[in-house]
């Protein structure tokens, strides 16, 4: 039988704290757990800990001290209640949480300790975009801008958030100072095009007034698809460059195929809507 050497979870034995916990955590986090059976809310906790820590596969390890057996190391911790948690990274403690924690809190902090900093921040935009609290999510872009001046990558992000907010100017600064090999850059780009033509095409519901009667006028279905990707209404904005595309390929230059295209450029890949139509677009094309 092979024993792991290095177990994702393991009992902390106060003689190989400093191997087990303070150097392992110089290469993933720890979390400590104090807790005991004899308290329900903190075998709860370890349950949660124990069904995220499997989930994550390595990514960090998670260490129990039963207070029932042993509270030399909780008072040296200075634990003042049952479940306490303390996280161990680069050999110091860096949060602690005191008291029952739900398996959001938990899984909010074990996504904090493992995932990379470009991604908690598309988490924290993610939250602000839905609400469309463009200045909550600016701020948050501006401090990453601050700490880390030379990230083109967050410049992407801010080009994209300016656009949106209706800052077409200070988008073209920004969109200005990124590299053109910078991935995603074509997203901001994009958006801002789009932003600058539609604000040539007049109000959306005066379009809808129009196609409503024409249903088949493919200008009036192009300026439709792009006033609706202009505010964020992708679906309906693939919708109508989808139905220019199945009515008339030849339509300024097959523009149904090409919008549909563009639209789901600033969805990203990996978007619901954008394999939906990228599907219907290759069934219909071939």
């Amino acid at each position: 039988m092979i024993v792991d050497a290095n177990p994702t979870v393991f009992e902390i034995d106060p003689n190989t704290f400093q191997t087990d916990v303070v150097e392992r955590s110089k290469q993933v986090p720890v979390i400590l757990l104090f807790w005991t059976d004899q308290v329900a809310p903190a075998a709860d906790t370890k349950r949660v800990l124990e069904t995220l820590v499997a989930q994550y596969q390595g990514k960090f390890a998670l260490g129990l001290s039963d207070v029932a057996k042993d509270q030399a190391l909780a008072q040296q911790l200075r634990v003042q209640g049952i479940p306490s948690i303390r996280v161990v990274a680069d050999g110091q403690i860096t949060e602690q949480m005191e008291g029952p924690q739900g398996e959001a809190a938990l899984r909010e902090l074990v996504d904090k300790l493992t995932m990379s900093g470009s991604d908690l921040l598309r988490d924290q935009l993610a939250v602000h975009i839905a609400s469309g609290d463009w200045d909550n999510a600016l701020a948050i872009l501006q401090q990453a801008i601050n700490e880390e001046p030379n990230n083109a990558g967050y410049k992407v992000e801010w080009a994209d958030l300016l656009v949106r907010k209706g800052d077409l100017d200070g988008a073209r600064t920004v969109v200005a100072t990124i590299p053109e090999e910078t991935p995603e850059r074509e997203r901001p780009v994009t958006r801002l095009e789009i932003a600058e033509e539609a604000a040539g095409m007049g109000n959306l519901e005066d379009v809808q007034v129009e196609l409503d009667a024409d249903p088949s006028d493919l200008d009036l279905r192009y300026r439709a698809s792009i006033l609706c990707a202009a505010g964020g209404q992708y679906e309906e904005a693939l919708e109508h460059a989808m139905f220019i595309l199945q009515t008339d390929r030849e339509f300024q230059d097959d523009i149904g195929r090409a919008t549909m295209v563009r639209i789901m450029s600033l969805l990203g890949k990996d978007a619901d809507i954008a394999k939906q139509y990228r599907r219907r677009m290759f069934n219909f094309m071939h």
